[in-house]
């Protein structure tokens, strides 16, 4: 049995503070994106889009807006809590050089899509898949992906241009990395230690 894949399993990290600054090679970028393509999607409807920002002016107004949600969610949180948050780095958008916008498109597949009649949301799944394998194809090629999610999908929306209609589910921080850390930042900050694998197992039913 082959152990690359739970190898780059275990090592993918959400990475905000070790980006290189490097430009991504665009080769490694193609295959990146090619492995997010061969994603799973209902009804093979590939319901995912990428905008790929390069452009510094796009990406430093996006930072903004994420400084400006993120001291709003700071604003929520007292004492030791909000201490704790203050010291973690909730973006790399400056520092990766490369911003990934992935987006779903519910109209993608055409009004029957095979797989979504009972459940609207597989599309949405589908693209949480993409972002997947995204993800962990980068981490196999050396680079570093950061999700962002301190942003009002509006703003981001009408940033990069999409359609009607269109939704962002992310957008990711892309680049080469000096290092990956071995213990995930919000651990290694003290805001949430996680659970194990025996925790979320429930046998026959929830209460199992």
């Amino acid at each position: 049995m082959s152990t690359d894949l739970y190898d780059v399993i275990a090592r993918r990290r959400d990475v905000r503070a070790e980006f290189s600054g490097e430009p991504v090679d665009l080769g490694q970028l193609r295959r990146v994106l090619q492995a997010a393509h061969e994603a799973p999607s209902v009804g093979h409807s590939q319901p995912w889009d990428f905008v790929l920002v390069f452009d510094e002016d796009t990406r430093e107004q996006f930072a903004d807006h994420v400084e400006t949600e993120r001291r709003a969610f700071a604003e929520q949180l007292e004492g030791e809590r909000r201490t704790t948050f203050e010291k973690i780095k909730v973006e790399g958008i400056r520092e990766s050089g490369l911003g990934v916008v992935v987006t779903y498109s519910p109209e993608r597949g055409g009004q029957h899509v095979l797989g979504r009649h009972a459940i609207a949301d597989t599309g949405l799944y589908s693209t949480c898949l993409a972002i997947q394998n995204l993800w962990l194809a980068a981490t196999a090629e050396g680079l570093g992906v950061g999700w962002v999610s301190f942003y009002r999908e509006e703003f981001l929306a009408d940033l990069v241009g999409l359609p009607d209609g269109v939704r962002p589910v992310a957008w990711l921080c892309l680049g080469p990395v000096r290092h990956l850390q071995a213990v995930p930042d919000l651990v290694r900050h003290g805001w949430r230690k996680g659970r194990s694998l025996d925790e979320a197992i429930h046998l026959e039913s929830w209460r199992g």
